[in-house]
């Protein structure tokens, strides 16, 4: 059942007011939507303490995806789909600071030329200033949202959303008349996404072995970043804070997989876990970037939770290699 607000909402307000400065929390005071979800991804020095920030935990995704903890899914799926093909155009919407569109531009015989959608300019600028850095000249960024963009018929080889289509609002209807429309008859869609409950609205079940695993942390791995309050329960997050927070936020997230699999058909799907993990080491992901003995013992034990959570629940995160449908 979904809830308009949690005592979880006012602790990571104060949390968010210590960590990013009351101009974000400003920030949040507009009626204008596009605004507020600018303000989401507008501070690129804040030392954020989300999971994906753990070492251990992008080795742990490289596995699920690829079966070596050094090989993350850019190499994988370049080495096993594309590597024979040349002169692909891929589209990125809602590329953020682009680190993996970089990053696939160096494969410069594949991609003869990749695209850069975000609303953010100041994302785009330092994407800008790195791909000078680096030489790179098949790759360019545009500032503009997908609804200015123009999507031109048959257009691209490879649409790739980063951690951008749980942005989207009606995505059924985003994936039949946009996306379709601009790749070409075979292209390929990539998605590495949070593709579970919309507006974060867990279910009871989830919500309880999240506190369950949560628990098994000793205390002084519990202090939130940047404060002296302790991580003791998960409660998961209101509707109201969500839409004031940034009003795109898995706005639509658990239509992704079922729209996807209608559209399109399934390369190759990887689940990557999250169920657990994204929401217990929230805060408090500080604690583990530089590892000691007990501190990776407690990441293998969450790891071992989580899995044995998956064998029986879809997963939040997947990696996704699709084909277009005729």
């Amino acid at each position: 059942m979904a809830k308009l607000i949690t005592l979880d909402d006012f602790i990571d307000t104060y949390c968010k007011l210590i960590q990013r400065g009351k101009g974000f929390i400003f920030s949040k005071f507009t009626f204008n939507n596009l605004s507020r979800t600018k303000s989401a991804f507008d501070n690129t020095a804040v030392s954020a303490s989300n999971w994906w920030i753990i070492p251990k935990v992008r080795q742990r995704w490289n596995f699920l995806i690829s079966g070596d903890k050094n090989i993350n899914y850019k190499q994988y799926l370049v080495s096993k789909y594309l590597k024979n093909q040349k002169n692909l155009k891929l589209l990125s919407l809602g590329s953020g600071v682009c680190s993996h569109e970089l990053e696939l531009a160096e494969y410069k015989e594949v991609f003869k030329e990749i695209t850069c959608v975000d609303i953010a300019s100041n994302l785009l600028d330092i994407a800008i200033e790195k791909a000078k850095s680096n030489h790179l000249n098949n790759i360019k960024f545009i500032c503009k949202s997908i609804y200015e963009f123009d999507l031109k018929e048959n257009e691209y080889d490879v649409v790739l959303f980063n951690s951008s289509l749980h942005h989207f609002d009606n995505i059924d209807v985003l994936l039949s008349e946009k996306i379709k429309h601009t790749l070409k008859p075979k292209g390929n869609l990539i998605i590495n996404e949070f593709v579970g409950a919309t507006r974060h609205q867990f279910s009871k079940e989830q919500l309880l072995e999240i506190n369950s695993t949560l628990n098994i942390i000793p205390k002084k791995y519990r202090r939130r970043f940047k404060t002296n309050l302790y991580k003791n329960q998960f409660r998961g997050v209101g509707l109201l804070r969500m839409i004031v927070s940034d009003p795109s936020e898995c706005i639509d997230s658990s239509s992704i997989i079922p729209s996807v699999h209608k559209h399109f058909t399934v390369i190759e799907e990887k689940a990557i876990g999250g169920n657990l993990l994204a929401n217990v080491l929230r805060d408090i992901s500080h604690h583990f970037l530089d590892l000691d003995e007990e501190k990776e013992q407690v990441l293998e034990n969450l790891f071992k939770i989580e899995d044995k959570f998956l064998e029986s629940n879809s997963s939040d995160f997947v990696l996704g290699f699709y084909e277009n449908k005729a």
